[in-house]
């Protein structure tokens, strides 16, 4: 052990659970974490293919990482490098990472690295461009309850404006693909380009949700009949024309992508093409810039109509819009982190109960605190709060991207 490392004490977890959180964590504040008993009494111990695969990217975009594995894979040992982004020893114009996602990793969406690793982007010391292919690379959402890559791009980037980061952010979606069945793969392929480094994220004060102004959205389709896409439209502006008239949604059809495979002995290199189905993403943006997703695709073994799915997802919609707050449960993550790692100054957000009582957003005050930060502050939400609203006020850590002396 290093002399550095002896005065780091490491930070000691237990479980699986929010195990990419902490390792984001992790990252962001230089701590060095300890994850043991992963999985310890299961009949497949230790760290499943898209966790591996997850510290695979960050040991690509940061430098000097230390990653230890036990035996059995059911102890983690995590020391964080300096976050470098895909420039390292490529020069300032950077180039580009191609990270595969293997078909063991097929049960997650790419959103599930994507919003990670938008997270350490802003913190990063040069650009970061990262391209995600492989036979397990879905872009759409999944029944493990991933996001669509589409939702990262319409519901997730765009919150980044809030904290002063808004240039050249771009997510690119190269090729779809929709969830696999059982033992097929999904050969999607997805850019991002995320240039814009900051020192400190800017002070959050959010606590006005305003009103629904409009709605928009993608409904999508790979290796299908494009009338999907036509009756998921019609059934979803059913429902929403009653409520927001502003209301257009995109239709985009794609073929299936051809994945390599080398299935056949002696026949040489054959192409397979990999997984189809439709899917509808909506997005809606209030007076005041608050957004609420919903995404809603086909199940990988098919059986459910188009018309289904479109009302499910409008739906689905207005229960988000339901729960009242400035962000949606999928989103408050993402942002309550970049609060916690800006300027030593109290930013505030208002969330709805149901958001703020999530599972995922608890631990995360709870794991904040362990790396140092200070406890969140939580009132009613004043004025006209008919919806009951909770402000969390947070203190920014001030440790922000130790890469880059200037915003």
């Amino acid at each position: 052990m290093s002399s550095l490392d002896s005065h780091q004490q490491l930070v000691q977890f237990t479980g699986h659970r929010h195990l990419t959180t902490r390792l984001l964590l992790s990252t962001l504040t230089g701590r060095p974490i300890r994850i043991s008993q992963i999985r310890s009494t299961s009949t497949s111990p230790g760290l499943t293919r898209p966790e591996t695969n997850f510290i695979r990217l960050l040991d690509a975009v940061t430098n000097g990482a230390q990653i230890q594995f036990s035996m059995t894979g059911t102890t983690l040992v995590y020391r964080p490098g300096l976050i470098t982004g895909s420039a390292e020893g490529l020069g300032a114009a950077g180039g580009v990472i191609r990270h595969e996602i293997p078909r063991e990793c097929a049960k997650r969406g790419v959103s599930w690295w994507l919003v990670a690793l938008c997270i350490l982007a802003p913190f990063s010391k040069g650009h970061v461009n990262v391209v995600f292919h492989g036979a397990g690379c879905v872009t759409s959402s999944t029944p493990a309850g991933d996001i669509s890559a589409d939702t990262v791009r319409t519901a997730i980037l765009p919150l980044y404006k809030s904290f002063g980061i808004e240039r050249t952010i771009e997510l690119r979606i190269l090729q779809r693909s929709c969830a696999p069945a059982m033992g097929k793969d999904a050969g999607g392929e997805v850019q991002l380009v995320f240039n814009h480094q900051v020192r400190l994220p800017k002070t959050l004060h959010l606590l006005n949700a305003g009103r629904v102004k409009k709605i928009r959205g993608v409904a999508y389709c790979v290796e299908v009949s494009k009338s999907n896409n036509e009756r998921m439209i019609h059934e979803a502006r059913g429902v929403l024309n009653k409520f927001v008239p502003d209301t257009y949604i995109f239709s985009d059809a794609s073929a299936a992508p051809l994945i390599p495979t080398h299935a056949h002995k002696g026949a040489g290199p054959a192409k397979v093409k990999g997984a189809v189905g439709f899917g509808l993403s909506l997005v809606a943006e209030s007076s005041t810039g608050c957004i609420y997703s919903a995404d809603v695709s086909s199940p990988p073994e098919g059986g459910v109509p188009a018309d289904e799915i479109g009302r499910q997802c409008a739906y689905q919609l207005l229960e988000k819009i339901s729960q009242a707050g400035c962000v949606e449960g999928v989103a408050a993550p993402t942002v309550l982190m970049l609060m916690a790692m800006g300027s030593e100054d109290v930013g505030r957000l208002a969330l709805g109960r149901d958001v703020l009582a999530s599972e995922e957003v608890i631990q995360l005050a709870r794991d904040s605190k362990e790396f140092g930060g200070s406890g969140w502050g939580f009132r009613e939400n004043g004025g006209e709060n008919e919806r009951g609203e909770v402000v969390v006020s947070v203190v920014g850590r001030g440790v922000g991207n130790v890469g880059r002396k200037v915003a």
